[in-house]
């Protein structure tokens, strides 16, 4: 394992303003988990609340695609340890607002995951229209790859991507992943498989 410079490895801090949830924090990023309480005022469509708990401005177009929340509202339900991997304000530290979010899709070693690699969990992102093409993407990414290595040993990521979303599929090339499949999925259609081991 390759040793990065000081200033490239995430730092894990407590957010004091909202209490017991660590954030994981890049050179222009703050990933923050989003507690349960602010996914279901977002659900609710009460924005000023979600940003109360977060502590960063929420734009409404979390609303646009509520997929993610609805997602990790109900796997939390289902698996109350899933928490750590759930859903992340991604955060422009300089503004305090929220660009978008990143998760993973469950916890480490999922039964569908087995038939590419053990130890493997997958995430997902998306960054608002007026803030892509900065590489926030690639830096979360790193991140969370970094902190679920680091923090829970995890050995290799997957990423799902639609074979008709070239910036997507530039980043995980770019993050150096390579495909290793293909999956037909129910709501988004046929979806190309990257694997990357952790670094």
């Amino acid at each position: 394992m390759h040793a990065k410079p000081a200033d490239r490895l995430p730092r894990m801090i407590t957010d004091r303003a909202v209490p017991a949830i660590e954030d994981i924090v890049t050179p222009r990023l703050t990933l923050r988990l989003m507690p349960a309480e602010a996914v279901t005022a977002c659900l609710a469509g009460d924005l000023a609340e979600a940003s109360r708990i977060t502590g960063t401005a929420i734009p409404h177009e979390l609303l646009e695609d509520p997929g993610a929340l609805e997602y990790g509202q109900m796997r939390l339900n289902e698996d109350p340890d899933y928490l750590p991997w759930s859903v992340r304000a991604i955060i422009l530290t300089g503004e305090r607002r929220m660009i978008g979010h990143i998760r993973f899709h469950t916890r480490p070693d999922p039964d569908y995951l087995q038939s590419y690699a053990r130890h493997a969990v997958e995430f997902g992102y998306l960054i608002f229209n007026d803030d892509r093409g900065q590489g926030y993407a690639s830096e979360a990414a790193e991140a969370v790859m970094d902190w679920a290595r680091d923090v829970h040993g995890v050995q290799f990521f997957a990423a799902s991507v639609s074979p008709e979303n070239p910036p997507s599929l530039r980043i995980v090339q770019r993050l150096g992943f390579a495909k290793v499949g293909e999956e037909m999925d129910e709501i988004d259609g046929i979806e190309y498989v990257f694997l990357r081991a952790a670094r």
